[in-house]
């Protein structure tokens, strides 16, 4: 099994913040379909499926697709005890060790996700989606070396399709790291995969505007901003801009659709008060 891709994970409704913790991980929140190759490992006498799964990795899977469904809708205590009863039904499950991993990060519990990933790896360490979890945790941890080996190890891997998320992500820890020129580096190449993504617009909008080239800034945030992922914090951050810039047509022409979309926003009241440098 793999789990699905969130890369454009994104709503008017959510910060930024936490839009980029979802959209940095991979797998979140559902799964997708059955892979080529599990490494778990199965009883002979079990019986096999068309697909290839025993009867027990069938039953487990089951129970995993509930446990990344109840992940999305929040409800974690669910979810693990969804996991848990995967794990029960096959213990050398490596999938349900990763989204238990993904789990305990999304309740901030980072030495618990460290512990499932580091299982999961261990059954599956080709798999770049595990690579690419265990690096973000690394980076939440503050652990920015290891976090880094991780995002290469899955860039490395040929047929990873994710490599925008990835890239994205490094991007991400990087900032995070305070290695702001690196973390322009990858989130160009993320872009260049995926300039739909608007999270890695958004970041390179505001890296730019914080080093004063406002004018390519306004080309990412102009792009995140004219599609459906606008939210309050990027037409915030493109109201900076054209502010910068001394376009104040376009200015209040943002300032007006933060008012009419997001009248309760943190951003509106702070427009409201011309507190640009908040």
């Amino acid at each position: 099994m793999t789990l699905r891709r969130t890369d454009r994970i994104w709503s008017g409704r959510c910060l930024l913040a936490a839009c980029i913790g979802l959209a940095a991980l991979a797998g979140l929140p559902g799964c997708a379909h059955q892979a080529a190759a599990d490494h778990g490992a199965s009883s002979s006498a079990d019986p096999v499926s068309a697909s290839g799964d025993t009867d027990l990795r069938r039953r487990a899977r089951i129970r995993l697709e509930l446990a990344a469904n109840y992940l999305q809708m929040g409800q974690m205590a669910i979810a693990l005890e969804e996991v848990r009863q995967a794990l029960v039904t096959d213990p050398r499950y490596a999938d349900a060790y990763h989204l238990r991993g993904l789990v305990y990060m999304a309740m901030a519990d980072l030495p618990l996700a460290e512990d499932s990933l580091r299982r999961a790896q261990a059954m599956k360490p080709a798999d770049p989606d595990i690579m690419h979890n265990y690096g973000w945790l690394q980076c939440l941890r503050q652990q920015y070396e290891q976090a880094h080996q991780q995002f290469e190890r899955a860039l490395a891997v040929p047929t990873y399709a994710a490599r925008s998320k990835t890239l994205m992500s490094q991007g991400l820890c990087y900032q995070r790291a305070g290695r702001v020129a690196d973390a322009e580096k990858a989130l160009l190449r993320a872009y260049e995969i995926d300039a739909g993504n608007p999270v890695v617009g958004y970041q390179l909008a505001s890296i730019l505007l914080a080093r004063g080239e406002t004018k390519r800034a306004q080309f990412y945030i102009r792009r995140v901003n004219n599609g459906e992922f606008a939210n309050a914090e990027s037409l915030w951050l493109g109201i900076k801009i054209e502010r910068a810039l001394g376009d104040s047509v376009a200015m209040h022409q943002l300032g007006d659709q933060l008012h009419k979309r997001f009248p309760e926003a943190k951003q509106t009241l702070a427009f409201e008060r011309g507190a640009f440098d908040e």
